[in-house]
């Protein structure tokens, strides 16, 4: 390939990747690797009206906002989706994903299937949705338990959450079943490959095709 061609080729509209599971399918390890993979990818980062934990850093783990500049947000359209959880607010700022978009850059998104919902009818051309299922329940559990994050009381309601979580798979443009992780990545990888390749986010293809067709 010529580095001219090479060049161009570069120029294509980013991707807003949504991955959701239930709790122990292996969402966020698939997302770590992935990461670690695609140095022109970055997560998405949710703005929120908890308080921060020790360590976390604003702008990094989460923007940290009052409550009242969560509500101006809403009020100006400044996010893509947003939900209530318990007593506090949690959404994805619009400005920072589109700036990335724009840049050629992947989000990743690790939302559940309500928020997913919420992006597709804000940003349906972008988005590719995809659900990871574990390989069978007993297996989900132990996961939970193996990585002793959860109470004995969290694991079990945890379980009890994810038989209605699982349910809404169909609403995805992908399944993977995280039997073993590795292959579980190889197939995320041609996931993202396939849709990186979609001719209306190659943004080079129209000029390329005129010069083709001119002869320049």
């Amino acid at each position: 390939m010529s580095e001219t061609l090479r060049t161009i080729k570069q120029s294509r509209r980013g991707l807003m990747i949504v991955l959701s599971s239930p709790s122990g399918a292996g969402k966020t390890t698939l997302t770590r690797k992935l990461l670690a993979e695609h140095p022109d990818m970055t997560m998405s980062v949710s703005g929120t009206t908890r308080a921060p934990r020790p360590g976390e850093r604003d702008g990094v783990d989460y923007y940290f906002l009052t409550k009242n500049q969560f509500s101006d947000m809403i009020n100006e359209d400044e996010f893509l989706e947003h939900a209530k959880v318990f007593d506090n607010f949690y959404g994805t700022p619009r400005g920072p994903v589109e700036t990335a978009l724009g840049e050629g850059k992947d989000v990743v998104f690790d939302i559940d299937w309500q928020g997913a919902q919420q992006l597709a009818e804000a940003a349906a051309d972008d988005l590719v949705k995809i659900f990871i299922l574990p390989p069978n329940m007993r297996e989900l559990e132990s996961r939970l338990k193996t990585r002793a994050q959860d109470s004995d009381s969290v694991i079990a309601k945890r379980m009890s959450k994810s038989e209605a979580e699982i349910s809404h798979w169909a609403e995805y443009d992908y399944v993977i079943v995280n039997e073993d992780v590795e292959t579980a990545l190889a197939e995320l990888r041609m996931i993202v490959a396939a849709e990186r390749m979609r001719r209306r986010r190659q943004l080079w293809l129209s000029g390329f095709v005129k010069s083709l067709i001119s002869g320049a």
